[in-house]
């Protein structure tokens, strides 16, 4: 992982000052140094620019991120700032790299689970996986999901994990909120991935929902972490593992859908609409308010709208 920010004068004097006893030898052209912490490089450049670079390169780079805010009110988006250059091209594409990439599907559902997969994808499944029309699953159908998710299945190393609405009400609090649930399956499947086998890989990435400091704050509690990720906005579009494991999760997300259908005999809308309102009312019904408890997330607005629906008939 790579992040650089242009640091302001006061802080370059601290940076200097506090890796004093840290410095290499040789400094790279234009360095005024180059630190070693742990497992980080960091080099302040003539310019001004700081750069950290490896496993812990966002917890150190934090450290005087805070520092900016704090003296000098000064927010860093570090995100923002990295965007060109931790890519491979012009278009952030990491298509042509063997990766690792999370994503979820749910979280604007009211019906259904929440559901994240990680997966790999090697050099050698690229093709594969291209020619069978993988991309980002929101630009695909469900019938298409549906007919290639098996073969992708099939085809890569996985790890799925299911956040079931029972679970996910007990847990949804102003303490725990989607971003931290969010966060907290994200880290487990990539934990457990990696627990699999030893991959060959060039990133990992997930697709950016919140700031990375935020993230590693929503997993700080967690027994293992994985650390070494690349924060990317629309990575469905830019890396192929991120595409696949999205169009994993809903697959699984559809079956899930699917399985609640069955149960229930009637058809359940996607997203959060006024059709939602309609079919959770007839469904309240029918079955009691307190089954949306296990097929709804019932902190979105439509608990409220149902309710509203029930009190009027």
């Amino acid at each position: 992982m790579n992040i650089v920010f242009k640091a302001s004068e006061n802080i370059q004097k601290k940076m200097i000052k506090y890796y004093e006893d840290k410095r290499k030898e040789k400094t790279p052209p234009y360095a005024i140094f180059q630190a070693k912490e742990e497992d980080t490089i960091i080099t302040l450049y003539e310019s001004g620019k700081v750069m950290f670079q490896g496993i812990s390169a966002d917890i150190d780079a934090n450290i005087w991120i805070e520092m900016e805010k704090k003296l000098n009110n000064r927010t860093i988006d570090f995100a923002k700032e990295n965007s060109k250059k931790d890519v491979q091209n012009k278009n952030n594409s990491f298509f042509n790299f063997s990766t690792i990439g999370s994503d979820e599907v749910g979280t604007g559902d009211y019906f259904g689970p929440i559901v994240v997969t990680a997966s790999y994808v090697s050099k050698e499944n690229i093709d594969y996986l291209i020619n069978l029309g993988v991309k980002d699953s929101k630009k695909l159908t469900d019938d298409k999901i549906i007919k290639i998710a098996p073969d992708i299945i099939k085809k890569i190393p996985y790890v799925t994990l299911v956040l079931d609405n029972d679970k996910y009400n007990n847990h949804y609090s102003d303490d725990i909120n989607m971003n931290k649930i969010k966060a907290i399956l994200h880290n487990k499947a990539l934990v457990s991935l990696l627990s699999k086998d030893t991959y060959d890989y060039d990133k990992i990435i997930i697709d950016q929902f919140v700031y990375p400091k935020k993230y590693f704050e929503h997993i700080y509690n967690a027994p293992k972490k994985v650390i070494n990720i690349s924060f990317m906005t629309k990575a469905e579009d830019k890396c192929l593992s991120v595409a696949a494991s999205s169009i994993i999760s809903r697959y699984t997300f559809l079956v899930k859908i699917r399985d609640i259908e069955k149960e229930l005999n009637i058809q359940i809308p996607k997203g959060a609409g006024a059709k939602v309102d309609e079919i959770g009312a007839q469904i309240a019904q029918k079955y009691g308010l307190n089954k949306l408890k296990h097929i709804a997330k019932l902190n979105f607005k439509n608990t409220d709208k149902i309710k509203d629906i029930l009190a009027q008939n």
